[in-house]
């Protein structure tokens, strides 16, 4: 071959690689920007170590000859996949393409996503996927239908193996939502962000309902109310720089730890304002995010759904620079109490932990479960199942410290004893009982206290019953003296006790019995 043909072949292949970088062509790349958003090789360069992305299957066509398909083709087919690094840590990615087709999935668009993800996991490597689509290809029918599908098998199969992550970064409607729902987390953008089943034109002719694209599936409603969206960003570009941060925190793959972090902070750092920071009235609230910020490294942490089910705090912080998952009650919030929502939000954290060898620290400030109609009706009994399932099935180090409140049924499910918790510790005003003492003493003395005709007297014999009664469990000794609590510490010295207890537990070894898997209380 001459020089001149060879010239002429890597130019072919360098005007091919261009066309392809242009997706749908200049002037949809121009209606993306004008929304405010990026285009899929924007995206990904920004998510990524500069320079470190290597594409693939760039010059993929789809396969279709429906409804004049055949004569309007792109190369990449509407979705732009390979691997890169983030810090220099490997990750597959995939990013949707909304300038060809809308982002809309077809055969061979769903092959190069399966291809991508097939990798991931020989590799051992997190999956992203930035999602902007108009949902299904029509025009291919049954075969877009089927690359949805084999997509959710490989979502799956992934899932506990290597982490997944979905960015929504435009529509995602229809069967596209479960993609990320089968995935460890989603995050989505204050604007042109949204899922549903089903939109608003669909709800109207069918249930009557008059709502607004944000109000059915925007990133707010999600955050707050489904929790189905783990994050919220006011941007692109915000979100992309907090996905890079959450990836700092985990492992590549369920048989590594999270990346060991050189720690400035020392481990015997005292924190004299934990001493007097939980109010001496047990039913005063008190805010729980300083004491996690007290405690862990630099006072560095990132919550996990922070906006939804707030009487619950999940994150990831350090503690000496190794990663660690805290599960929190937050008694500023309906007094820090369990209920439907809260107990789904930390049993899937818990259970994403423990599949991917993440320590877990319990800080434990919790009346009961919240009672009523509403709760009973909306299952309680399976929701708060699920965490006591997700605590007893961890076999990662758990450590857990009791802050003040740990009554009844709730006191089992925040990572008690018998629920295989390795140490339990408890600051000296915890209080470790069936119920509160005047809950307590109505269920006791109820008849005795219904025989006293005197109000004063009465009063009186309550008072004393209930000084009683909170000489007894008002404090974590009786626990401690029946070896459930391991040992009473001062608050100021709870960092450095936390860091000796997971040093302690780098060699635990453990493991449940043999199954095919377990059936949790769905």
């Amino acid at each position: 071959m001459s020089t001149i043909e060879n010239q002429n072949k890597v130019k072919q292949l360098i005007d091919l690689r261009a066309k392809a970088r242009l997706g749908g062509g200049q002037k949809r790349i121009d209606t993306q920007h004008a929304k405010g958003k990026f285009t899929a090789r924007e995206r990904i360069e920004m998510l990524l170590d500069e320079g470190s992305f290597e594409e693939m299957d760039m010059f993929v066509t789809h396969r279709c000859n429906n409804f004049g398909m055949e004569k309007e083709s792109y190369l990449g087919d509407g979705v732009v996949v390979g691997h890169g690094t983030i810090d220099g840590r490997m990750v597959c990615v995939f990013a949707q393409d909304f300038t060809v087709f809308g982002g809309s999935l077809s055969e061979t668009m769903s092959l190069k996503i399966c291809k991508v993800m097939d990798l991931a996991m020989k590799l051992g490597a997190p999956i992203i996927g930035i999602n902007d689509s108009g949902g299904a290809r029509i025009q291919e029918g049954s075969n877009a239908l089927a690359g949805y599908s084999e997509i959710f098998e490989r979502n799956i199969l992934a899932s506990g193996v290597v982490p997944q992550i979905s960015l929504i970064f435009g529509p995602c409607a229809g069967g596209a939502v479960y993609s990320p729902a089968l995935t460890d987390f989603i995050m989505m953008t204050e604007q042109n962000s949204y899922m549903f089943i089903t939109g608003p034109k669909v709800v109207k002719s069918v249930t009557g309902e008059d709502v607004t694209v944000d109000e059915l599936g925007g990133a707010n409603m999600h955050s707050r109310k489904s929790g189905v969206a783990h994050f919220k960003s006011a941007s692109e570009a915000e979100c992309l720089a907090l996905t890079r941060r959450l990836v700092s925190f985990i492992p590549q793959n369920n048989v590594e730890d999270a990346p060991l972090i050189e720690c400035n902070d020392p481990i015997n750092r005292l924190e004299d304002s934990l001493n007097s920071l939980v109010p001496e009235n047990p039913n005063k609230p008190y805010d729980m995010k300083e004491i996690i910020s007290a405690i862990v490294d630099n006072g560095d942490y990132l919550e996990v759904q922070a906006l939804y089910a707030q009487n619950i705090i999940c994150c990831f912080a350090r503690f000496n620079g190794v990663s660690t998952g805290i599960i929190a009650n937050q008694p500023k919030f309906l007094a820090g109490v369990l209920d439907c929502d809260s107990s789904r939000k930390a049993a899937r954290f818990v259970r994403f932990c423990d599949a991917f060898n993440i320590p877990i620290l319990t800080l434990v400030d919790v009346p009961g479960f919240l009672p009523g109609t509403g709760q009973e009706y909306s299952g309680i009994i399976t929701h708060g199942a699920k965490l006591m399932f997700a605590y007893g099935e961890a076999t990662v180090p758990k450590v857990t410290v009791t802050i003040r409140k740990s009554y009844g049924g709730a006191h089992i499910v925040m990572s008690c004893k018998q629920l295989r918790g390795d140490f339990n510790y408890a600051w000296p005003n915890a209080e470790i009982a069936v119920m509160g003492a005047s809950g307590a003493i109505e269920v006791l003395e109820g008849k005795n206290i219904a025989a006293i005709a005197d109000a004063e007297e009465k009063k009186q014999f309550i008072f004393d019953k209930e000084t009683e009664y909170k000489e007894k469990f008002a404090n974590p000794y009786q626990a401690a003296s029946l070896g459930y609590i391991d040992d009473v510490i001062e608050p100021r010295n709870t960092r450095f006790r936390v860091i000796r207890a997971f040093q302690a537990l780098q060699t635990k070894k453990i493991s449940n019995p043999m199954k095919k898997h377990d059936n949790i209380p769905l």
